[in-house]
């Protein structure tokens, strides 16, 4: 079986740390994967990498292509000639973009529409990352699988070396944001109006973007809460680092963030109102205070969402449409 991933490099060059995760998750158990990644943006430069994409496949002979994101898979309808066309759809594609004010766009709707279209007609099959996902679908070919977590990377670490690690002072209570503050979707003014109404002189807010998992991992172990504020998801993996690594949460209940904490003492489940949002952090932080760490890698591992069981889930996908 030989399978081609085809995505975006807007990652500063680069994949996706997810989508790259994916792909070493399912060659570390025999999968043989390249990847072809996007380089142009926008409709216009996803048509025009469709042509690149089509000359790289008169070369090399793949039984599966495999595009993540739906700008991605349209380049891949394209450019494919008799491969099977497996489609990952990753949240906005299917469920559209934010203004700031959290209105989705006219124009993400649209494209929503297409996706699922185009889905039901020419995709060999579609994964999706949640059951809200799975309902914006007209076809039956279509699986929940979420993005898996390398629990051998993200797993618990001391606190204070952590914070040692990254420069952080030992008596403050950090509050962690794992995204660009400049994505509408994320809805940071929704994290900086809750911090401001928790008054507390030792509480920091850091936001983190485009750093290495390595890093990334200390972070986890350094923060006393992570907060996600989005409008919107499909199975969002700051959770599930964050929860491989055993740190609090407090979140909106957005994608299946509410199915992944559940019952997880430490994470919080809040609305879009500033106010409710702080008290949920405070929760968040004395919970930390008091108990330190939650018990959230055991939640993550019973729910078979490390890197390698999402893999084998992939692979049984794989089989089903060679079949």
């Amino acid at each position: 079986m030989k399978v081609l991933f085809v995505s975006s490099a807007n990652y500063n060059g680069f994949p996706s740390p997810i989508v790259s995760s994916q792909r070493s998750s399912l060659q570390d158990i025999g999968i043989e994967i390249n990847h072809f990644t996007i380089k142009k943006k926008g409709f216009s430069g996803y048509i025009k990498e469709s042509i690149r994409l089509r000359r790289f496949l008169h070369k090399l002979d793949y039984d599966i292509l495999h595009a993540h994101y739906g700008l991605s898979a349209l380049a891949t309808l394209l450019a494919r000639r008799r491969e099977k066309l497996i489609v990952s759809f990753m949240g906005d594609d299917l469920v559209g973009s934010n203004r700031k004010d959290g209105r989705v766009t006219n124009i993400s709707l649209l494209l929503v529409k297409v996706n699922s279209i185009i889905a039901k007609c020419f995709y060999n099959f579609s994964i999706v990352k949640s059951e809200e996902m799975s309902r914006c679908l007209t076809t039956s070919k279509v699986s929940i699988i979420p993005n898996g977590v390398d629990i051998n990377v993200f797993q618990p670490l001391n606190k204070l070396e952590a914070r040692d690690k990254l420069g952080i002072g030992y008596n403050e209570q950090i509050l962690i944001f794992v995204s660009s503050i400049y994505r509408m979707e994320k809805n940071i003014e929704l994290a900086l109006k809750a911090v401001k109404s928790v008054s507390n002189l030792a509480l920091k807010l850091i936001t983190v973007n485009d750093i290495s998992q390595n890093k990334l991992l200390y972070y986890y172990n350094a923060a006393d809460v992570l907060l996600l504020t989005s409008y919107h998801e499909g199975s969002p993996n700051v959770i599930k680092e964050a929860m491989a690594c055993n740190c609090p949460i407090v979140s909106t209940n957005v994608g299946d963030v509410k199915w992944v904490v559940e019952d997880t003492e430490g994470c919080y489940i809040a609305s879009f109102d500033p106010e409710d949002f702080a008290e949920k952090i405070k929760l968040a932080l004395e919970f930390s205070r008091v108990k330190g760490r939650t018990n959230g890698r055991d939640r993550i591992i019973k729910l078979g969402l490390d890197s390698e069981t999402v893999a084998k889930k992939i692979i049984d996908v794989y089989k089903k449409v060679l079949n």
